[in-house]
């Protein structure tokens, strides 16, 4: 069985500092991250999303965590396809990448120095094996067809040799007369299908299917069931406390996973106060998983790339 890490994805949201979960003298970045170690064993970074990461952050991260740990990072927006102000760019490519309605153009020569300064930054992680994956979160609007084959396909040549996740946010992918092709072509590309659970009364609902498209890595990200996941604020979307009874629910498909991948990475993005991190104490408990890395006499070996496999139930 593959080794199953459970963590959150944030540790510097607001609502988590202000909730009382770290205690009092871990209030810095470099103690809140120290703390955050002891407890989990992996992290998602989504403040990539919103900026472009940089190599000395990532350099920090690195000394600040235990060998085994495990950073899970977000692709920045402009290169999923997403709305991305040019205030958001380093500010030497902000005057070429304005265009109309405030937001960044995304140009071929552009794209071209984004992606190498986001990958760049990525490197002192990569090095050190605290890499994880990198999340290609895609907007609902990316719907199977030709485009978006090209799209991940052209990804994947950007990110070749890299640990690289997709999650899609438009349900097609993953219904049942699609699933198939969305499972072939994923595992074709060696990319690690995200399993998603989330409300599902609503028509943008991603079902929970738990594919493993890849054996190096499996990845399920909770985002809570909140009915507002479509219109509300991003409080609202996010706003939900799992009981163990919705979380032991996952627990089967998670083993199953395991069973077909050398790691899988159970994320909890229902960050709205202190949520998302007892959430994961609990599923810890629930799994039976080590609530920190026990590995610290220095950086893992490098892990070999092997053919993918198959896929896991859904939960119930």
């Amino acid at each position: 069985m593959g080794d199953i890490l459970v963590g959150a994805c944030s540790w510097t949201d607001k609502e988590l500092l202000s909730s009382g979960w770290y205690p009092e003298g871990h209030r810095g970045a470099e103690a809140r991250l120290r703390y955050y170690t002891t407890r989990f064993p992996l992290v998602e970074v989504d403040a990539t999303y919103y900026a472009l990461p940089s190599t000395r952050n990532s350099t920090l991260w690195v000394e600040r965590s235990p060998a085994g740990f495990r950073f899970d990072v977000k692709a920045f927006s402009l290169l999923t396809g997403h709305p991305t102000r040019p205030g958001a760019l380093p500010a030497d490519l902000r005057q070429a990448a304005a265009g109309r309605h405030g937001r960044a153009e995304a140009d071929p020569a552009l794209l071209d120095e984004v992606w190498l300064r986001f990958s760049g930054a990525l490197e002192p992680l990569l090095r050190a094996e605290r890499l994880g994956t990198v999340l290609f979160q895609f907007p609902p609007w990316l719907a199977p067809g030709t485009t978006a084959t090209s799209v991940l396909r052209q990804c994947r040549e950007r990110t070749e040799g890299w640990p690289v996740a997709v999650e899609f946010r438009h349900p097609d992918w993953w219904r049942p007369d699609r699933s198939a092709f969305t499972f072939d072509l994923l595992t074709e590309l060696d990319l690690t299908a995200v399993a998603v659970d989330m409300v599902q009364s609503l028509p943008t609902s991603i079902p929970p299917v738990t594919p493993v498209t890849s054996d190096r890595l499996a990845v399920v990200r909770f985002h809570g069931r909140n009915r507002a996941w479509g219109t509300g604020t991003k409080e609202e979307r996010f706003r939900h406390r799992y009981t163990p009874e919705e979380l032991s629910s996952w627990t089967p498909a998670v083993r199953v996973m395991a069973d077909r991948a050398r790691e899988v990475h159970v994320l909890f993005n229902n960050c709205c106060g202190d949520a998302a991190v007892r959430a994961a104490e609990t599923m810890s408990r629930l799994l039976g998983t080590p609530s920190a890395p026990d590995r610290t006499d220095g950086p893992d070996p490098p892990r070999r790339r092997r053919p993918p496999s198959g896929s896991a139930p859904a939960p119930s």
